[in-house]
C-alpha cells in the first residue's frame, strides 16, 4: 500500500468516527474505540470460516449442560487450546521452559 493510499483509508476511517461518534466520545478519545473496534472486527473475520461450527458446538454444549465450553469450542474453531493461567503469557511461557 503506497502512502498516498495510507492516507486515504486513514482519513476515510477517521470521517467515519467523526460521523458516527460524534458528541457520544471526546474527539480525542476516538482511538480508545476505534483499536478494539479493528481488533473484533479481524478476529471476526479469521474466525469467520469455522462461525457455524463454533455456534452448533455452543448449541450442544448448552443443551448438554456443559460448563466448561473453552476446549470444545476452541476445537471446533479450528483454533489451539490454550492453558488458562493466572501469570501473564510470558511468565507462563518462561515457568514451562524452566520445569520441562
Amino acid at each position: 500500500m503506497d502512502q498516498a493510499q495510507l492516507n486515504w483509508l486513514t482519513n476515510f476511517i477517521w470521517n467515519i468516527a467523526d460521523d458516527v461518534l460524534r458528541d457520544v466520545y471526546v474527539r480525542g478519545r476516538y482511538r480508545d474505540i476505534i483499536l478494539p473496534m479493528t481488533v473484533l472486527r479481524r478476529l471476526d473475520s479469521v474466525l469467520e470460516p469455522a462461525k457455524q461450527a463454533v455456534l452448533d458446538m455452543k448449541a450442544a454444549l448448552d443443551r448438554a449442560k456443559i460448563v466448561h465450553q473453552d476446549d470444545a469450542l476452541r476445537g471446533a474453531a479450528g483454533q489451539a487450546s490454550d492453558r488458562v493461567c493466572r501469570r501473564t503469557r510470558c511468565r507462563c511461557a518462561r515457568r514451562g521452559r524452566e520445569s520441562g
